[in-house]
């Protein structure tokens, strides 16, 4: 995807310069749906769950920008129940919303309420997760999810020395022994995750050069539901016991989320009998806290930042677009088809964090300060 770099057309409390491609459109198309006056309106924020503290973040960020346009906002919570994210929703429209901004648990199961949303006219934006199965979702703000797969599949192979750090392949190594984990089935970037990865490690694998001891290299043997950290130790220390207790060592495993990468080292630690400092390449995503600590601790090796600002920073343009009767910028027409639908998108870009580069990235960023990561 050729890069560049543009201001969005609408100016937001957290605007920044983020990456697009050259298929963008720009807003400022007026449409008979405008809102008579869009920040008296009420926008819902639905999110997956408290449980990780990127989602309490992003909501956070969201309802803020929001407010300082001076729209009202209904931030909600679902804690992974999906009967809990849907009845939020219907609490959203029977409430007068004008626009929801929903991060789906399962991107297949909000048809019904959506088909509600469609009859009051309210718009609806997809915030990192595709919403599937449905024509009434307007519009999808993400990361270039297959290019963030291929991130952690390269971290993984800089990590073990067969990629140096221009990206160069170093000839002469290996074999090293890895492990697979990918995100929730019900999760449409977890599929975006785990091909971006694969294509990236296939040739290491079908070289040789990398091997699987366990065996499961597809994508359903390697899915953690709901992306829950015990559910991924769990396997990981079955894994352990099934193909390593005969002293074989494991060199490197692929996490697609940093909630599963404490978990996997969690198993390593316990039924592995890894000490620190001799822990596999663990990778891992979001730049979470515990993560970024862990990487510093000579623990996890990788992460995946994402930065939220700007994704909460796009998904208020696009809402503040359309209820002033504007059409959304978008860079993406192509990508995302929820099986209905091609849904217009707009992708940001994410960067590899390692022990090298956090300062640069997360703190001088202002993302985090040096505190929130001792």
């Amino acid at each position: 995807m050729r890069i560049r770099k543009f201001l969005g057309a609408v100016a937001v409390v957290l605007a920044v310069t983020v990456g697009a491609t050259g298929c963008g459109s720009r807003g400022g198309t007026a449409t008979p749906e405008a809102t008579a006056n869009p920040s008296e309106s009420l926008v819902g924020i639905s999110m997956p769950t408290q449980t990780s503290e990127r989602w309490i973040a992003d909501g956070g960020n969201v309802e803020k920008s929001l407010k300082g346009l001076g729209y009202k906002t209904d931030l909600q919570f679902a804690n992974d129940d999906i009967p809990t994210q849907v009845s939020q929703i219907e609490n959203m429209l029977t409430k007068g919303a004008k626009a929801l901004i929903v991060a789906a648990i399962d991107g297949t199961t909000l048809t019904d309420v959506l088909a509600k949303a469609k009859e009051q006219n309210v718009k609806v934006i997809a915030y990192d997760r595709l919403i599937n199965g449905t024509p009434n979702v307007d519009f999808y703000t993400t990361f270039d999810n297959y290019t963030v797969g291929v991130q952690q599949a390269t971290s993984l192979l800089t990590g073990l020395g067969l990629v140096d750090a221009s990206g160069k392949k170093v000839e002469g190594k290996g074999p090293f022994n890895v492990e697979l984990f990918a995100g929730s089935p019900d999760d449409n970037n977890a599929n975006f995750f785990w091909t971006g990865a694969m294509d990236t490690l296939k040739p290491y694998l079908d070289a040789g050069t990398l091997k699987v001891p366990s065996g499961q290299t597809k994508f359903e043997q390697a899915a953690i539901l709901r992306w829950q950290a015990p559910v991924a130790q769990k396997r990981m220390e079955d894994i352990l016991t099934a193909a390593y207790s005969s002293g074989t060592k494991l060199d490197g495993v692929l996490s697609p989320y940093d909630g599963l990468s404490i978990g996997i080292i969690s198993a390593l630690t316990s039924t592995g009998g890894y000490a620190k400092g001799d822990l596999p390449v663990v990778t891992g995503q979001d730049a979470e806290k515990g993560s970024v600590k862990s990487i510093i601790a000579d623990e996890q090796y990788s992460t995946i930042f994402k930065d939220t600002r700007q994704l909460g920073s796009q998904a208020v343009k696009m809402v503040d677009a359309l209820l002033k009767g504007q059409e959304p910028e978008v860079n993406d027409t192509k990508t995302y088809n929820n099986k209905v639908k091609v849904v217009p998108a707009y992708l940001l870009k994410s960067v590899i964090i390692t022990a090298e580069n956090y300062k640069k990235e997360l703190i001088e960023s202002g993302y985090y300060t040096d505190a929130d990561v001792k």
